[in-house]
C-alpha cells in the first residue's frame, strides 16, 4: 500500500504576481513547478509547517492566510495530500536552498509553467477567479 504524505504549499502573492518555486534534479518531480512549502511533521500544524518550511527553504518569513484548497493526488511514489494557503511576505528575499529556480508570475501566465500535478486544481482556481 502507499504511503500517505501530508505537504502544504505557499501561494505568495505580491503586486499581482505569485511565487513559483522549481524542484531541482535528483529528486522526485524534477524540475517541474511547485508553490513552496513541504512535508506536515508530527505534532505541527499545516500553518505551524508552511512557516518553517518557508524559513528552512526560501529563508523567509511569512503570514500564512486563509486556506485555497486540498487536493490527493496519486504519485508512483505516494499519495500526496497538498493543502495550499494564501500567505504573505513579511520578511526576506526568496534565497534558493533546495530549489533551483524561483521566480515571480502573474497569476494569468501561471498555466505556462510546468506544473507537480498536485499543484494544478489551485493553480486552475487562481486563473479562474481572476477571470
Amino acid at each position: 500500500m502507499k504511503k500517505e504524505i501530508h505537504v502544504v504549499g505557499a501561494v505568495i502573492e505580491s503586486e499581482g504576481k505569485i511565487l513559483c518555486a522549481q524542484r531541482g534534479p535528483g529528486k522526485a518531480l524534477a524540475y517541474l513547478w511547485e508553490f513552496p512549502g513541504g512535508k506536515i511533521e508530527p505534532g505541527e500544524t499545516g500553518k505551524e509547517a508552511l512557516e518553517r518550511e518557508i524559513r528552512e527553504e526560501l529563508l523567509c518569513e511569512i503570514v500564512v492566510k486563509e486556506k485555497i484548497t486540498t487536493t490527493k493526488y496519486e504519485y508512483n511514489f505516494a499519495f500526496v495530500h497538498l493543502t495550499t494557503f494564501k500567505c504573505m511576505l513579511t520578511e526576506g528575499v526568496p534565497t534558493l536552498t533546495e530549489h533551483v529556480a524561483v521566480k515571480w508570475v502573474p497569476v494569468d501566465k501561471l498555466e505556462l509553467l510546468e506544473w507537480a500535478p498536485a499543484d494544478i486544481p489551485t493553480i486552475n482556481l487562481l486563473v479562474n477567479k481572476n477571470d
